[in-house]
């Protein structure tokens, strides 16, 4: 239940700190003064959309909260829970905060947590019903109506079940026309690969072969400088007949070795050398093997100069680097084996719709005769309700037929049509055809009253549903209210003296001009000032006893 609601510079209120009780709160003031102004702050704590100019000139930002009590909101409380979100004070109260800058960006709080504004909708709908003044005319959209057969019925997980199959459904036949699209150009791309990969097929490059190609060729053509080194090293080495440095170390080793009994230092020297004298008659070896082994196979240079010529015209056709063309070539097989299994896709793909389509006719066959079942119900609820509304010949209809077009939708297969014939001897017809403005909205606020007793939400806000309604009907309507109020809190902002008079509690919208600004008030009303401002909507500024008695007569207490 809705306990508090603090608003602060928004829109034409500066201030404004309300206190709500269970029961019914009726809100009047005169045309203009913005007695919808807290329903709106209101909505906006519970996530509808904001923008600048609901800030009041001159300020940074405004400001709205509230505080509602969740002992009789356990899903609201539930919620709170699995979000983590539960206020740590007191799990049975739950504190909502928005701001809204002057350039008109928002920022939503819970229980002091920020959350992104899905959240505070999310458990905005789980606290608060509102109940807009125009709703009636969403009357004639047909998905309005059949989302009231649903509210009424509360088949929640039937028409979910229906609009996840639907999902899966449309999600395949998407899938399946993108095949069946694209097939043809396949069909060419197939041709392209079928010559390419055959290219590919016949030179036949093996994994790192271009690399070890790139490395054996460039061997061979240099393998004649290659020879030459060697011997030249060799004859450095040990092969010089003259000198060479293998000769003239081990001359050295001989030399100092003949002075090692006059200085026994020199015996660390000559172990260097001869260790040096080891690597190069290893180093020597093994540079006479290289030089042995090198072949000039101009034969060989040949075949590898061809191959890797036509590597790189390959690699230049397919515009990709030479070494880059074996993973090219594997990549063009995958493609068209891909290619190849097209045919097997769109098979597949037209089994599986199949198979969702009946899943989907099954669900929605079910909540067809659910909503057959809970219309007949609530058209004969409407039809009471609206014959109490100064409607005493009126009968309501919902007529309700399988969609003969054959076309899915996550609604399910039912067309819908809300029908009404409003005098005696006329016969049923289309809503929007024979219902006056009046009737329309009396057969809305008949509806709405008749919903809101199957929905949980501890809140229902009426924002002037009684438009277009007078006399002895208001004076129902009023007492409808009331009624539901016993067991739910209900707000609503009328301008019916008969619909005020019903209220638990009145509370009256001023609004007050200096000249500069401007400024909406809301306040209590004690059963006085609530007689008072009963004989006003009664009799305008001319308050007379005849219009107080009047007054007296319509409060209920």
């Amino acid at each position: 239940m809705l306990n508090q609601l603090t608003v602060q510079h928004f829109a034409i209120v500066q201030f404004l700190e309300l206190e709500f009780s269970a029961g019914m709160t009726t809100i009047t003031g005169e045309t203009g003064a913005g007695k919808s102004i807290a329903i709106d702050a209101l909505g906006l704590c519970l996530g509808a959309r904001a923008d600048a100019s609901m800030v009041r000139v001159g300020t940074d930002k405004a400001e709205i909260s509230t505080r509602f009590t969740l002992l009789d909101t356990p899903n609201a409380k539930q919620w709170l829970v699995n979000n983590d979100l539960e206020n740590e004070d007191d799990i049975n109260e739950c504190l909502l905060r928005r701001t809204i800058n002057k350039e008109g960006r928002s920022r939503a709080y819970i229980n002091g947590t920020p959350v992104p504004l899905s959240q505070l909708k999310s458990l905005g709908q789980l606290l608060v019903n509102i109940h807009g003044q125009h709703a009636h005319q969403s009357l004639l959209k047909s998905d309005i109506q059949l989302s009231i057969i649903d509210e009424y019925a509360a088949h929640h997980q039937l028409l979910q079940k229906v609009k996840d199959s639907y999902q899966g459904w449309h999600f395949l036949n998407k899938q399946l026309k993108q095949q069946q699209l694209n097939q043809q150009e396949k069909v060419a791309r197939k041709q392209l690969l079928e010559y390419q990969i055959q290219e590919l097929d016949e030179f036949a490059l093996n994994n790192n072969e271009f690399e070890q190609i790139e490395t054996e060729h460039k061997r061979l053509a240099n393998s004649g400088a290659l020879l030459e080194s060697c011997q030249m090293g060799l004859n450095q080495l040990c092969d010089s007949e003259e000198f060479d440095a293998l000769s003239l170390l081990r001359s050295s080793v001989s030399t100092i070795e003949k002075q090692v009994e006059n200085d026994k230092n020199l015996e660390n020297i000559i172990t260097t050398l001869q260790e040096a004298v080891i690597q190069i008659e290893d180093a020597s070896y093994e540079l006479r093997q290289f030089s042995e082994n090198l072949e000039l196979d101009p034969e060989q240079f040949q075949q590898l100069e061809t191959r890797m010529s036509d590597a790189l015209s390959l690699a230049r056709k397919h515009q990709v680097q030479p070494e880059l063309l074996y993973a090219h070539h594997q990549k063009l097989n995958k493609e068209f084996s891909q290619l190849n299994n097209s045919a097997q896709l769109i098979e597949q793909l037209s089994t599986d719709l199949q198979s969702a389509e009946n899943d989907y006719y099954q669900h929605a066959k079910k909540l067809s005769k659910s909503r057959s079942r809970y219309a007949k119900e609530l058209s004969k609820k409407i039809t009471h309700s609206i014959q109490k509304l100064n409607m005493q010949q009126g009968v309501f209809h919902i007529e309700l037929a399988e969609n003969n077009n054959r076309t899915l939708s996550p609604l399910g297969l039912d067309n819908i049509e809300f029908q009404v014939k409003t005098n005696a001897g006329q016969s049923l017809q289309n809503l929007a055809k024979i219902a006056s403005g009046g009737e329309l909205s009396r057969i809305g606020l008949a509806m709405q009253v008749i919903i809101s007793q199957q929905i949980a939400t501890p809140t229902l806000i009426f924002d002037e549903v009684d438009v277009g309604i007078s006399g002895a009907t208001a004076s129902v309507v009023g007492k409808l209210l009331r009624s539901l109020g016993e067991s739910t809190q209900i707000l609503c902002v009328t301008h019916l003296p008969q619909v005020a008079g019903n209220g638990h509690q009145q509370m009256y919208v001023d609004k007050q001009s200096n000249g500069k600004n401007t400024n909406t008030t809301m306040v209590k009303l004690n059963e006085k000032d609530r007689l008072n401002e009963l004989a006003r909507l009664l009799g305008g500024d001319s308050i007379t006893a005849h219009t107080l008695a009047n007054a007296q007569e319509l409060l209920v207490r």
